[in-house]
């Protein structure tokens, strides 16, 4: 369904069953008098009858759309309002079946979540508000509306739970079951109804001086239909409600805004209100309740046990946040905004519950707080009913999740509240009494009149994770909207595709997407309306991108001797936005408003509109991406330069040695080197090799074309290195074939009996660069390197490894280098054009943070293959290998961003050096590499002519030709927040948090880091909820539609390994993840924070498309399943353990799941289509990343599915990291303290 047209009123149900439709339902011995309210549309005290006024409308300010699910959206809507009467029992689908879910207090669907909606009852207004409560006839139990909210005191109210989330956006396509409650045709009964709240609401309460959250629950206007006044027709209590115009409920009062950490407490998989202890059993969801016991029966013994004492432990791990309710995830529609609220259960509905519903209620006993008149329930012994629902228990109705349990007062409240639940706090013990509970158990809280009642056993409950924001279906949704169609460039501030989504590019004035990717396509024309809303304005830009065939090469463009056009004041190249006036003599910088003279040989006319008639004839006038051949005013020394060379240093001590590596290098660069980079297919690379050994001395060799047999010449004194031979180091492939073949069969040889242990590694990059010195030219090494380098020369290093400063003040000092010596030699290298790629692979610590520095400073690559064995890693490593020696790659590189007056770049991410504060000098800049630039502003930006940058990067083409790389991007400018937050790409603003982050981690420990990822991404939503979102209870969490996922891919930014490692992690493979990230795409960082997994049991073989990714969770595998997960450096087969025969059969040629090899790398060649198309999408999934990711076979309940388990990011995991539901309800929490 379309939230942006009119719901369905009633054309997705069935007609009404009998006793729905006036609501009259018999309670035991009394029939209920039939009061009717009209539904609450709008933020008043108390309940009012019948219709509002004509023309009332909830909301008039800033348009969103508000769900069912209580979703906000800045979408407008072009549909007539129209608030629609009740709606019948549902009839169809059924909630999606997960292997290991238990029933939800959330159901799929277009319905109401929590209690069942009854006809209103005046809400209890503050105390500074008369109260009118409804006649109550003694002896009758009336039917009246349930709330979401607890009821309030004459000193205390509730502040709005989290009944409601709001996340805007247009709703996915719900066709089919998908998202539909599952039907109930069975009888009604005629048990008196008691409303339960959601399962997950829980009161908290709130200072009297606060104002009442909005107290309705009744249905109000669908997501985006505002205006039009509501029918006086009320809703009954059976049937799913229309969307509401706002999900007032309970919010938990949130601690102080100085609970920053995490810290454990109440499981968030549990209802925190229940009175009664969990049944051990939890149905499955979408399937039939367990056997439950009649109404009124006793429960297992299990059950009972835990009654009064301590808290049943939680089926999921406990939430660390002390002070969340579970509610805070509560109403959150399917991705787009989709309403999956629960259908509500008429009192006396039999059968299953739905999907997110109660499976008990509250002992009888328990006193009504709705009313001070209100009588006691009837008796409920000996009564036959129909099994426990929620609310069908025979009590009377009760005000959302407040159900009578004595609580003690919360920290920082006037006093304790019968219904209050306590988050964080320890409750005292009570006087004569059982043992006071060190933490609150929702589902083992004794009631204070459990002895006069017998306990009901009732299911847990948990936030259902598909009422949530589903970072698949906004993928998917993106892929259907937007990729049919080419993107079209030529429109300013167009935010475009997902990385995720597959589509063309077609260029007509501003770069490509695959060039450069924004935070954010509208920026605010202040800085304080930038610091007002914390987002961050950068550019992730990919300079040397490889572009899809039908994209082609960038244009070349040769201006002759004069070289490229620029402006005379800021230097900036001429581009489309250069404005040509005079008639074309002149033109006029975008950049920074100076006009300058037009060159004779490039005047040409303007036509009608102001343009030059050859506008399309040149690429920098029409095309947002193109090359100038740059003259030898751009080159070092005014001196065109020589082709680039590739000097190859291996480590030949004992380690590498015994561990193949050097025969495998060895066997590989024979082949290797006649792939070379090169201009064209046709033609001959021009870069020249040079080869290099080591351990504690070094080995030039002499490849000359004219020697029969390579010479070796030694290099003993290493603390001053230098190169022994000029002539015979550095050769053509192609001229000195034989001899290169002759010394690459003889190193293996030389070096197979060695016993030197000990390894240098200073002196190798010292080498190497020293002889692309005398070579004049600049060029990249590749450096196999296999232990810390401890023997006595530069750059000597020691085991510094130190568990126990993990999570320490003193951790950051893990991330620093030990010496100094690295990065002064790094800084030589860029002054040279000397790119370093280090191979590395240790069996023990080898200090990647202080190694790394030199690749890192020169615009090189880190590759780590721990504990390598030749024989189970030479794939993974040879293609690496291959890559980097093969991908299009610019030389001795120079990058500055310019950009239009009002904002400037500030502050840069990646693999680079800078000697100002303007230019990134990059020794190698190739075809991965991605450099992050932040904007702040200083001046004012104008609506009208928006803002403009322009990336020019100075690099040299493997063929030694100079060019000139220009990608221009123009963005919208905007006054109003709620452009900036329809406009922002949450994939980029993640991928800088992480680099921003894991930059930081080198000054701050890294609670601190995570805590100001928190913050500043509560401050970017609490600013839109404040300025942008319609007016709406406390209790609801609203996100802007393009921000929805923001929380989820947060979140698994600070569960990494980097800020969050667990017990096992080295020093070195954080520090190995660190660098990695550091220049990484978009389109990688999103994989390796959000990995792919695709069910492969469902995939078509007849067919070319993949299986639609399901999310990141161990309750949505199945046994019988077969799973490839992928993060763009790991690739796991997990195999469920009732995998079915054929499937096994057809995909590892085995007859049972124990003969399963799990040590296998790659797949058996079977001949079925099922084998080859798994090994298909194995290889192009490969293809697509920059690190070739080595397969691994997982067996479930297997020792590699605890590794297996961390990839699944919207679990709680081993080292502390919250659950996606945890962390939304703990963002939640943050949002609400900013806004208060």
């Amino acid at each position: 369904m379309n939230l942006n047209q009119q719901p369905h009123m009633a054309s997705p149900y069935a007609p009404p069953q009998p006793g729905y439709q006036m609501y009259p339902q018999p309670g035991y011995g009394a029939p209920h008098p039939t009061q009717q309210y009209a539904p609450y549309n709008g933020h008043t005290s108390l309940y009012q009858q019948g219709a509002p006024p004509a023309g009332y409308s909830p909301y008039s300010g800033f348009a969103t759309k508000t769900y069912a699910a209580n979703v906000l959206s800045d979408s407008f809507s072009s549909s007539p309002p129209n608030l629609g009467q009740g709606r019948a029992p549902p009839v169809s689908g059924a909630p999606p079946v997960s292997a290991s879910d238990s029933y939800s207090q959330y159901a799929q669907g277009n319905v109401q979540n929590g209690p069942p909606s009854v006809p209103s009852q005046p809400q209890r207004p503050p105390v500074s508000q008369s109260y009118a409560p409804a006649t109550v006839h003694p002896g009758t139990q009336p039917t009246y509306h349930q709330p979401y909210e607890a009821p309030t005191t004459s000193v205390q109210q509730i502040t709005g739970h989290m009944a409601g989330m709001h996340i805007g956006g247009p709703a996915p396509n719900l066709a089919g079951s998908t998202y539909a409650p599952p039907p109930s045709s069975q009888p009604m009964s005629s048990a008196a109804f008691t409303s339960t709240g959601p399962p997950n609401y829980t009161p908290q309460l709130a200072s009297a001086s606060q104002p009442p959250s909005s107290m309705s629950m009744t249905p109000g206007p669908p997501p985006s239909m505002y205006g039009a006044p509501p029918t006086s027709q009320p809703s009954f209590p059976g049937a799913p409600t229309p969307p509401q115009s706002a999900f007032a409920g309970v919010t938990p009062a949130a601690p102080p805004v100085s609970q920053q950490s995490f810290p454990t407490g109440a499981p968030m998989s549990q209802p925190h209100y229940s009175s009664v202890p969990t049944s051990s059993s939890q149905p499955s969801m979408g399937g039939p309740v367990l056997q439950q016991p009649p109404f009124g029966a006793v429960p297992p013994a299990s059950a009972q046990s835990q009654f009064p004492g301590a808290a049943q432990p939680p089926v999921s791990q406990p939430s660390p946040y002390h002070s969340v309710p579970p509610a805070a995830a509560a109403g959150f529609p399917p991705p787009g905004g989709a309403t999956v609220t629960a259908p509500p259960r008429h009192p006396g509905m039999q059968g299953p519950p739905f999907a997110n519903q109660s499976m008990s209620a509250p002992p009888a006993s328990q006193p009504n707080h709705t009313g001070a008149g209100m009588p006691p329930g009837p008796p409920i012994g000996g009564v036959q009913g129909p099994p426990p629902q929620p609310g069908l228990q025979g009590f009377h109705p009760q005000q959302n999740g407040a159900f009578g349990q004595m609580r003690p007062p919360q920290s920082g409240y006037a006093a304790p509240y019968p219904g209050q639940q306590n988050f964080g706090i320890q409750p005292p013990p009570p006087a004569a009494a059982p043992p006071a509970q060190k933490r609150l158990d929702p589902d083992s809280i004794p009631s204070p009149q459990a002895s006069e009642t017998q306990p009901v056993q009732k299911t847990r409950h948990r936030i259902d994770p598909d009422a949530i924001p589903s970072p698949i279906q906004v993928i998917e949704d993106d892929k259907a909207n937007k990729g049919s169609e080419p993107f079209i460039t030529g429109v300013r501030g167009q935010v475009p595709p997902l990385v995720t989504t597959t589509f063309q590019v077609k260029d007509q004035g501003n770069a490509s997407p695959r060039f450069i990717r924004c935070t954010a396509y509208n920026m605010p024309c202040t800085s304080d309306m930038a610091k007002q809303s914390q987002v961050p304005l950068a550019a992730i830009i990919k300079p040397l991108a490889t572009l899809p065939p039908d994209e082609g090469p960038l244009h070349l463009v040769d201006h002759g001797e004069g070289g490229p056009i620029r402006c005379n004041r800021c230097k900036a190249y001429m581009c489309p936005y250069m404005q040509f006036i005079e008639g074309g003599r002149r033109f006029q910088c975008s950049f920074c408003s100076c006009v300058t003279d037009v060159p004779p040989h490039y005047f040409q006319h303007l036509d009608h509109t102001g343009r030059r008639v050859d506008c399309y004839e040149r690429p920098e006038l029409h095309l947002g991406s193109y090359e100038f051949l740059a003259t030898v005013d751009y080159c070092k020394n005014n001196k065109l330069p020589q082709p680039p060379a590739f000097i190859f240093l291996i480590d030949v001590s004992y380690n590498a040695v015994k561990s193949g590596l050097v025969a495998v290098v060895c066997e590989e660069l024979k082949t290797l080197l006649d792939h070379l980079p090169r201009e064209s297919v046709d033609e001959e690379s021009r870069i020249r090799v040079g080869f290099v050994t080591y351990n504690k001395v070094l080995h030039f060799y002499n490849v000359k074309s004219s020697l029969a047999q390579p010479q070796m010449m030694v290099v003993s004194d290493v603390s001053e290195m230098f190169v022994p031979l000029l002539d015979g180091f550095l050769v053509s492939v192609g001229e000195s074939r034989v001899v290169i073949n002759s010394l690459l069969d003889q190193i293996p040889e030389i070096f197979a009996d060695t016993r030197e242990t000990e390894t240098v590694f200073g002196p190798v990059v010292q080498a190497g660069l020293e002889a692309l010195k005398a070579a004049d030219c600049a060029g990249k090494l590749f450096i196999f390197h296999s232990s810390l380098p401890i023997a006595e020369a530069p750059g000597k290093l020691k085991n510094r490894e130190d568990k126990k400063l993990v999570g320490t003040d003193k951790e950051k000092s893990l991330f620093q280098p030990q010496v100094s010596f690295y990065g002064n030699l790094a800084k030589e290298c860029v002054a040279q054009g000397c790119c370093v790629d280090i191979f590395l692979f240790p069996n023990q610590f080898v200090d990647v943070t202080t190694l790394s520095v030199v690749a890192c400073s020169t615009g090189g690559s880190v590759y780590k293959y721990s504990h390598f064995q030749a024989q189970t890693d030479r794939d993974r490593f040879l293609n690496d290998l291959r890559r980097d020696v093969q991908k299009p790659m610019g030389f001795d590189a120079v990058m500055r961003v310019r950009t239009s007056t009002g904002i400037r770049a500030t502050d840069f991410f990646g693999s680079f050096y800078m000697s100002n504060t303007t230019d990134v000098e990059l020794a190698g800049l190739d075809s991965d590499k991605t450099v992050t630039v932040e904007f702040r502003h200083d001046d004012k930006l104008s609506e009208d002519t928006g803002a403009f940058m322009q990336c020019a990067v100075l690099y040299t083409s493997c063929s030694g030709q100079r060019r000139l790389r220009v990608h221009n991007l123009s963005v919208s400018c905007c006054t109003q927040l709620a452009d900036l937050y329809r406009n922002c790409e949450t994939d980029a603003v993640i991928s800088y948090f992480a680099k921003h982050a894991y930059r930081t981690v080198l000054s701050s420990p890294t609670k601190n880091v995570r805590d100001v990822l928190v913050n500043q991404c509560a401050q970017i939503l609490a600013c839109y909820r404040k300025n942008c979102a319609s007016p709406s209870s406390a209790g609801q969490l609203i996100l802007p539609e393009c921000m929805k996922l923001l929380p989820v891919y947060l979140n698994c930014v600070l569960k990494s390994d980097v800020l969050q490692p667990s017990a096992e992690l080295s020093l070195d493979d954080r520090a190995y993840l660190r660098q990695l990230v550091s220049c990484m795409d978009v389109a990688e960082s999103h994989v390796f924070f959000y990995p792919r997994l695709l069910p492969l049991q469902k995939l078509d073989v007849e067919g070319d498309a993949l299986p639609v990714a399901m999310r990141d969770s161990e309750e949505r595998l199945s046994r019988a399943g077969l799973y490839l997960l992928e993060n763009g450096l790991n690739l796991f087969l997990w195999v469920g353990s009732a995998i079915p025969q054929d499937l096994l059969h057809n995909v590892f040629g085995t007859a049972s799941f124990s003969q399963i090899d799990p040590n296998m790398t790659s797949l058996p060649v079977l001949d079925n289509p099922f084998s080859k198309r798994i090994r298909e999408i194995i290889e192009s999934i490969r293809a697509q990343r920059s690190r070739y990711m080595k397969l691994m076979v997982v067996k479930q309940d297997d020792r590699l599915e605890i590794l297996f388990k961390r990839f699944l990011v919207e679990d709680k995991n081993s080292s502390g990291g919250a659950s996606y539901v945890d962390f939304l309800c703990h963002m939640h929490k943050e949002i609400r303290q900013l806004l208060s």
